[in-house]
Formats: structure tokens, C-alpha cells, sequence
């Protein structure tokens, strides 16, 4: 057989690390991830796949000003097992693993520098 080609989806850290006042976002993030996993059984051979990014150096911190940015930064830095906040780079490059592996799907990818277990 050949290959089918395939889709990835975003998902997000808020589907497996549970906080107070973000449960919009939280139960988007984890229809996301059943999304891929339905998908990849609905659309086979076509696979389909998710990524989850946790904290990235992205525009959309911005809202915090420089000052609160960095200090958001610094504290998710310090907590969480990679010691770094993600950049635009890893989640691309998660993406890219998720669009060119033949043998994966129904997966999700967290991209998060393992910030759930924090």
C-alpha cells in the first residue's frame, strides 16, 4: 500500500494538566485529542495525529507585558522537567514527525517540556 498522507491537529498542555478557570480551553484540548484518535480509525489509511504544545515563546504571551513575560517564563522554566520554555521550532518539528511517520496515528504528541508533571 502506499502512503495515504495525513492531518495533524493541535491540541494543548490544558487537556492533561487541569487548572482552575481554564476549562474552556481544557475540554477543547482534549476534543482534540479524541478528534485524532477518531479520525485516525475513520479515515484509515489516511493518519491522523495531534500535537500538544505546552508554554511556547509565542506572540500570544505578549498580553503580559515584557516584565510579566519574562517572569512567566522564568517560573515555567524553573518548574518543569526541561527546564526551558518551547519554542515555535519544537512544535514544528513535532509536526513534521507527526505528518512524515508512516506508522503513526491516533497519537498525540506533547510538546510540552513535561509540564504536566509539575
Amino acid at each position: 500500500m502506499t502512503e495515504a498522507g495525513s492531518f495533524v491537529v493541535f491540541s494543548g498542555v490544558a487537556a492533561v494538566k487541569i487548572t482552575a478557570g481554564t476549562l474552556g480551553v481544557a475540554v477543547t484540548n482534549g476534543a482534540a485529542d479524541v478528534l485524532a484518535r477518531s479520525l485516525a480509525l475513520e479515515l484509515a489509511p489516511i493518519r491522523v495525529n495531534a500535537v500538544s504544545p505546552g508554554v511556547i515563546d509565542t506572540g500570544a504571551w505578549d498580553a503580559l507585558g515584557e516584565q510579566g513575560k519574562a517572569d512567566y517564563f522564568a517560573e515555567m522554566s524553573a518548574r518543569n522537567p526541561a527546564r526551558r520554555v518551547g519554542t515555535a521550532a519544537d512544535v514544528a518539528d513535532a509536526v513534521l514527525y507527526a505528518m512524515t511517520s508512516t506508522f503513526l496515528t491516533g497519537q498525540t504528541l506533547h510538546i510540552d517540556g513535561g509540564e504536566p508533571l509539575s
